[in-house]
Order: structure tokens, then C-alpha cells, then sequence
């Protein structure tokens, strides 16, 4: 009787193991950027309904999410920002090769409360004196960014370390990475930002274009001079044409080679993405490339080509077209 039980137990505890390894197997894992999560995660329901393949998307920032991939427990990581050599490293460390492969184009946007009538229009340098690490204990009003400018409280919202639109927004802002004032509102959720910079009528903030659409009602965005001398709004059409510079960037994912060339699910879901990846980037709020560089994308990664293509870092002020080339060849 007790043999015949520990039978059945055994078989049942076999059985659930099985079952749940066979279900862990049928989940394509992704964390990372919270600025290519709406993308990945419109594709993602798409691509659920499709074919019954269960996909999951966290978001833990793009450092985040690069720690988790180069650790094996993710097989696709969300990047707002290329990978760097450290992370590179991890990786390798690892046993894990990738394959980068850009999916849209973004502009970090700047906003401010709907009640600010003042900010319509900053410069790159007023961005910097806001946001420098000179800054810290010294400007805390915005009659200190620029004369004229009411006395106002000035209280930042920003992204948190492990971001990449902090990697990109202190390289081509503050021309130095990681280098910011730290008496800020930090945090990987852009809708804490939204919220913080929405209740606060001396409140600033940057995140990814989507975020700036998805809220507009409760937020402004900010005109950036570029380096023409010209004030530009964030939108599609000024990030094609090239002028709203230098906030544009290129957003990635990146796919672990071995499940990219051999598991059929992760095929299947990088297909599909690249297959979509116009039409549902542009939904949520980001600037798709066209058809024909979708196919190069496309080429790319079918080439299953490893490594990265910006080991100089991110690649501030280049067109969608130098990014492509770039990324591609």
C-alpha cells in the first residue's frame, strides 16, 4: 500500500516537474528598457494571439535587463542604448553571444507641467545647468536656468541609473556618462515620472516619446534647440528628417545568438517582431523605419552576425539612415 502510494506521489511530483519545465520551455523571457516596452510588449499580445507562444516583458531598465541576459535568464533584453564593453564582458563571461538589432527610432523627449508657460523652448546648456552635477545644492529655482524665468521651485524627474535613457541623456546633454546632479526623482518607471512632473508645477522631466504621447493631455513637451540654432519639437517627422537633434537615439533588442539560430519559438517571435515592428512602433508612439530598411534589419539578423556595431558608445546626433548603415553592414 505505502510502495503503491509513493508510486502515484512520485509520478504526480514527475509529472509536475515535467509539466512545468515543459511550460517554462513554451516562455519566450524579455526584460530591460522601459522605453522599448511598449513596443515589445504590443508585439508580444500580437504575437501571443497568433500562435499561443506565452511571451513575458519586464522591465528593469536597460542595465537591468542586460544583467539579466548576460546571466541566461532572459533570451531577448530591451535596449534604449547600445550594449557597453562591461556588459560585453558579462556576456562573455557567460558563454553568451548576441546579435544586435535596431527596431525604431526614438526621441527622448523633455516635458513640463501643463502650468508652465515659460519653458516652451531650453537650449542644450540650459538642459545642462539643470542637470549637471555643478547643479546639485545650487540650482533649485528656474530664475537661476535663465533670466527672465519666474521664481519657481525647480524639481526634476528622471530616469534611475540603470536606464539607458540616462546613458543617453547625460552623454549628449551633460557630454559625460553617468554624470548628473543626484538630488533628483529617480525612477525606471516612466509613469512615476509622468505623475511626478504632472503634479508639480515647477516639475521636469525627459523620457521616450511614447510615454510623452500616451500623457500629453497632462504634460507639455519642451522645444530643443538643435545644432542649427533651430527650437524643434520631439515628433516623427522632425526625428526622420534629422533636426530634432541631438535627443533622437535608436532603439535595440538584443537576442541571445544560440536561441536566436535554434529555438523555433525565439525564430518565430524575432520574425514576427521585425515583421510588425514598423506598424506597432509607430501605435505606441515611436518612429518606425521603412519597409526596405526593415528588410535590411531584417537580413541582418538572419545573417546571425554577433557583436556590436557602436563600441564607441552611443551614437549621438546620427541620422536614421548613418544608424542603419551602421548597425547593418
Amino acid at each position: 500500500m505505502v510502495s503503491t502510494l509513493n508510486k502515484v506521489l512520485f509520478s504526480s511530483v514527475a509529472s509536475a516537474v515535467v509539466s512545468t519545465s515543459v511550460l517554462a520551455a513554451d516562455i519566450v523571457k524579455i526584460d530591460g528598457s522601459s522605453t522599448v516596452y511598449p513596443i515589445t510588449e504590443a508585439v508580444a499580445e500580437e504575437f501571443q494571439k497568433e500562435t499561443g507562444i506565452k511571451v513575458t516583458v519586464g522591465v528593469s531598465g536597460t542595465g537591468g535587463g542586460f544583467k539579466k541576459f548576460c546571466r541566461g535568464e532572459t533570451v531577448i533584453s530591451n535596449a534604449s542604448r547600445p550594449i557597453k564593453a562591461k556588459e560585453i564582458a558579462k556576456c562573455n563571461e557567460a558563454g553568451i553571444s548576441f546579435i544586435e538589432v535596431p527596431v525604431a527610432f526614438d526621441a527622448l523627449t523633455v516635458v513640463i507641467n501643463k502650468n508652465n508657460d515659460w519653458a516652451k523652448e531650453l537650449t542644450p546648456a540650459e538642459l545642462k545647468k539643470a542637470w549637471g552635477p555643478d547643479a546639485q545644492g545650487k540650482i533649485s529655482n528656474w530664475n537661476q536656468i535663465r533670466e527672465g524665468f519666474p521664481d519657481q521651485p525647480l524639481k526634476l524627474y528622471g530616469p534611475g541609473a540603470d536606464s539607458g535613457t540616462f546613458d543617453y541623456f547625460t552623454e549628449a546633454i551633460i557630454e559625460k556618462s553617468k554624470s548628473i546632479r543626484g538630488d533628483f526623482t529617480a525612477s525606471e518607471d516612466d509613469n512615476v515620472l509622468v505623475q511626478g512632473v504632472a503634479g508639480d508645477k515647477g516639475g521636469m522631466g525627459y523620457f521616450g516619446l511614447a510615454y510623452y504621447v500616451e500623457n500629453k493631455d497632462k504634460i507639455n513637451s519642451v522645444k530643443i534647440q538643435n545644432k542649427d540654432g533651430k527650437f524643434i519639437n520631439p515628433s516623427l517627422e522632425t526625428v526622420m528628417d534629422g533636426s530634432y537633434n541631438p535627443l533622437s537615439r535608436p532603439l535595440f533588442i538584443y537576442l541571445n545568438a544560440t536561441k536566436a539560430a535554434f529555438d523555433p519559438k525565439v525564430k518565430k517571435f524575432v520574425e514576427f517582431f521585425l515583421k510588425n515592428a514598423g506598424k506597432l512602433s509607430q501605435e505606441v508612439g515611436y518612429v518606425p523605419f521603412s519597409k526596405t530598411e526593415y528588410e535590411a534589419i531584417n537580413n541582418h539578423y538572419k545573417s546571425l552576425k554577433t557583436g556590436t556595431a557602436f563600441k564607441d558608445g552611443p551614437a549621438i546626433g546620427l541620422s536614421v539612415e548613418e544608424i542603419l548603415k551602421k548597425a547593418t553592414d
